[in-house]
């Protein structure tokens, strides 16, 4: 085997960030395209070191752009000789980015489940990261959405998400393909500007590269990096506040409590006070509409936060009607 740079990188990131245990089954998800290509030889190629099994997950959307990619990938696998699990649509799935990537992750875990995998590997790359801490940036999601794309997540409390290749751009993995003759399958959807990701992509990226600094995605994703750490702190902290504030009726805040508080953190634990009780995350209206109550006059409430959910004042608490 030729081991490049990549192979070195990955195998010491695998090691450093205990990412994947060894000697464990991998579920490895394939568009065909040339990140996830890349991804699939080097796990190969680590495959020896790790003593892993490997598999291959492909997820078919019934768009009229994807024809004959399955085919494709099914025949990679084949030259590979690993197994691979084909999810073909029952119905065309709405195009739309959300919608599409609803369905894959639905999809990849119904199939890990079924067949016995507890990680799911992606070929998600430091270009990934830069255009998701863009794009949420863009969005006004704070610091929660840059750091969206974590380096592994739960998605089950049986099953976890690793993304390896985050300190690898798509550029490095483009190189890769090349330099092994990989057969990329080209998605012309990723070419489509109607899309905001891939306008980022295509524009802002080169854009920001050529005339504000040449190292954007490396920049984008220290930064990205040096929130998480922030991110994961205070969230910490907020649960802490939260076990003070929140009462044994398990609906109610102590908002005489909640004043002394930072509102960074008096953010943080109404969020996760909202999304234990909703089991879905608040939006930031929301969350705003219940800081609002803590320095409100008695019997105070929000217009309706969801359904026929709103919060009231009631002397010293702040209480959740559901």
């Amino acid at each position: 085997m030729n081991w490049t740079n990549l192979h070195a990188k990955l195998h010491k990131t695998l090691r450093q960030r205990q990412l994947i245990p060894q000697n464990i089954p991998l579920l490895i998800a394939v568009s065909g395209g040339q990140d996830s290509l890349c991804l699939l030889k080097l796990l190969l190629d680590l495959q020896p070191k790790w003593d892993w099994q490997l598999a291959i997950a492909h997820c078919d959307h019934r768009w009229p752009t994807d024809e004959g990619i399955a085919d494709r990938v099914v025949e990679i696998a084949r030259s590979f000789k690993i197994p691979i699990y084909l999810k073909i649509a029952e119905q065309s799935i709405k195009e739309t980015e959300a919608a599409a990537r609803k369905w894959r992750y639905q999809v990849l875990i119904d199939i890990a489940a079924a067949e016995g995998f507890e990680h799911i590997v992606t070929g998600h790359t430091k270009t990934d990261l830069a255009e998701t801490l863009i794009y949420n940036l863009l969005r006004g999601s704070g610091a929660d959405g840059m750091v969206a794309l974590n380096w592994q997540r739960s998605l089950t409390p049986q099953i976890n998400l690793v993304r390896p290749l985050l300190d690898i751009s798509r550029r490095e993995t483009g190189e890769f393909c090349q330099q092994f003759d990989l057969p990329i399958v080209e998605d012309c959807l990723n070419q489509n500007l109607k899309y905001s990701r891939n306008r980022i992509r295509a524009e802002l990226i080169p854009y920001l590269q050529t005339h504000f600094n040449p190292q954007t995605e490396s920049a984008l994703a220290r930064t990205a990096e040096l929130l998480r750490a922030d991110v994961e702190y205070l969230d910490n902290e907020a649960k802490k506040v939260l076990e003070r504030a929140l009462h044994c009726d398990r609906i109610s805040l102590d908002r005489v409590y909640l004043r002394q508080i930072p509102l960074a953190l008096q953010r943080r634990a109404i969020a996760q006070f909202l999304s234990q009780l909703w089991q879905k995350q608040p939006s930031f209206n929301q969350v705003e509409a219940v800081i609002d109550l803590i320095d409100a006059p008695n019997r105070s409430r929000t217009s309706s936060l969801t359904g026929k959910s709103f919060a009231e004042v009631c002397g010293h608490n702040i209480t959740l009607h559901v």
